[in-house]
């Protein structure tokens, strides 16, 4: 079969890589791709979100499955699209991708079923929403409706940051439509979690849980990023949390989108915050973490097409996952500058080196340029490493990391050391 996947990241390159070990699968096309997915699969230069594009590619090449990385295109309905064109896509529709595509939404989805998470409320001005945050004080977080890039939440710990998260976002309007609402909610504190879970509208299987270390420094400081590194399993995530989770939390918002009539299909992320008075939900995504992929995917051991095969024919209820028992770390290799301004076209070097070294190198933000590879992101590589225990594989994911060189190169050193 032809598969086609769409993205140009390191999720991409992840989600690509495993499907490239199905004996089912004879071609992969990637759009538009990047430099190290280039090395596996044949990329096209088409736009992640040039929905008509990649439906006529789609057509023309006779592609038998389209996997989506990104939520862009799937809030935008390139599922609706390819569906009504008679094409086999995995992934949510328009309508069930709401689910990231507007906080206030799944906010008010979560209230309506009893789905546990952080108490909030919704503002369409300025003026009210900091009225509010004056009233009931800080800690709080504020949080942008739309899709931000993963930038549009800021935990305000001084009313002053708070007031002017609302401003940038509803009166600069830095993250354009996407904020012409917000949320306030109630800060949480605990470890957090991730939990993707292969949803088929009706079945939901949770994968094996991830932690994603979001902020670019060591020991959790500095701003936010889309993902330093990570692991899993998650620390502190156990047996019993993971039952209930599974049964009060992701079972719940699966039951509760097929009664508001958008049956979710695809993959189900769901951040949790782990606190005193048990798993609350942080966000959830439409489709598979970044870089949170880079260490679920490689522990999967079943044919990940037949998974996808399943969710979209309503079968997954008939399915057997199997996981390595392994644990896995994944280090991200960043631009100076990063989350803010960087610099692009530095040359890399030593990811062979790396490879050799017995990690799975993950491209995010590389191209090639007169034969060369050179940066072309704020996260560039994610290095992953597979273990018989945490300690291993953080050594062989730092001891690859050791391997890979170019200017201004920038990493956490922390990544995994508690599992």
């Amino acid at each position: 079969m032809k598969v086609l996947v769409v993205g140009g990241g390191g999720r991409e390159h992840a989600i690509a890589w495993k499907i490239s070990q199905s004996p089912k699968v004879e071609e992969i096309f990637c759009a538009p791709g990047n430099a190290g997915i280039k090395k596996i699969v044949k990329c096209i230069d088409i736009s992640a979100e040039d929905i008509k594009g990649l439906a006529d590619f789609a057509q023309k090449e006779r592609i038998n499955l389209t996997v989506v990385g990104p939520e862009v295109p799937l809030v935008l309905g390139i599922v609706d699209e390819f569906e009504a064109r008679g094409l086999r896509i995995f992934g949510p529709s328009k309508a069930a991708s709401q689910i990231e595509g507007s906080k206030v939404f799944s906010k008010k989805l979560m209230q309506k079923y009893n789905i546990p998470t952080a108490n909030f409320k919704v503002f369409e001005t300025a003026a009210d929403a900091i009225n509010y945050i004056e009233k009931i004080g800080v800690p709080l977080v504020v949080k942008a409706d739309g899709l931000a890039a993963g930038k549009g939440v800021v935990v305000a710990r001084k009313e002053q940051d708070a007031v002017s998260a609302v401003k940038s976002i509803m009166e600069e309007k830095v993250f354009g439509n996407a904020g012409l609402r917000v949320v306030v909610e109630e800060f949480l504190e605990g470890p957090e979690v991730t939990v993707l879970a292969f949803c088929d509208g009706k079945t939901c299987v949770p994968m094996v849980s991830s932690r994603d270390h979001k902020r670019v420094f060591d020991n959790d400081e500095g701003p936010n990023t889309g993902g330093m590194g990570a692991v899993s399993p998650a620390p502190a995530y156990s047996l019993e949390l993971a039952e209930m989770v599974e049964n009060q939390i992701i079972k719940k918002t699966v039951d509760a989108m097929a009664k508001e009539g958008i049956p979710f299909k695809g993959v189900l992320y769901t951040g949790l915050m782990l606190t005193n008075e048990g798993p609350r939900v942080l966000e959830y995504n439409c489709r598979f973490g970044d870089p949170e992929a880079q260490v679920v995917l490689p522990r999967l051991e079943t044919d990940l097409i037949d998974i996808m095969q399943a969710c979209i024919d309503g079968k997954l209820d008939k399915m057997s996952i199997r996981w390595k028992d392994e644990k896995a770390v994944c280090v991200v290799l960043a631009s100076k500058g990063y989350p803010g301004a960087y610099e692009k076209g530095k040359a890399i070097e030593g990811v062979e080196e790396a490879e050799k070294h017995g990690a799975l190198v993950f491209h995010a933000g590389t191209a090639e340029k007169n034969g060369m590879l050179v940066t072309s992101g704020g996260r560039v590589l994610g290095v992953t490493a597979l273990g018989k225990d945490g300690e291993e594989a953080r050594t062989k994911a730092y001891n690859a990391v050791s391997k890979i060189k170019f200017e201004g190169m920038h990493y956490r050193k922390d990544i995994g050391k508690v599992l």
